[in-house]
């Protein structure tokens, strides 16, 4: 079973808001918490943790690409399943 993994609300002062780097890539291992990618906004960076503990399965945007708030980022596959998101790069 996948979690999915989405973009915090990033307050509305933000206007704009992009991918900064991912810190983990498809195939790694990730625990609950673990910080997974940072978004870059007008002035502020926010880190987006892991919702579940598993594999890092899909990452649907990349460096540099814009996001706003609930915008799906990737998924966390358990161990041992299988399931991937449409669209997975």
């Amino acid at each position: 079973m996948a979690t999915e993994i989405r973009v915090p609300n990033i307050g509305a002062s933000a206007t704009k808001a992009s991918i900064g780097r991912w810190f983990k890539r498809v195939g790694d291992p990730v625990s609950i918490d673990e910080p997974l990618v940072e978004i870059e906004t007008d002035g502020t960076t926010v880190e987006v943790t892991a919702p579940a503990t598993g594999v890092l399965s899909n990452i649907l945007l990349r460096d540099g690409e814009g996001v706003k708030a609930d915008t799906l980022l990737g998924a966390i596959t358990e161990y041992g399943s299988g399931g991937k998101i449409p669209g997975a790069r």
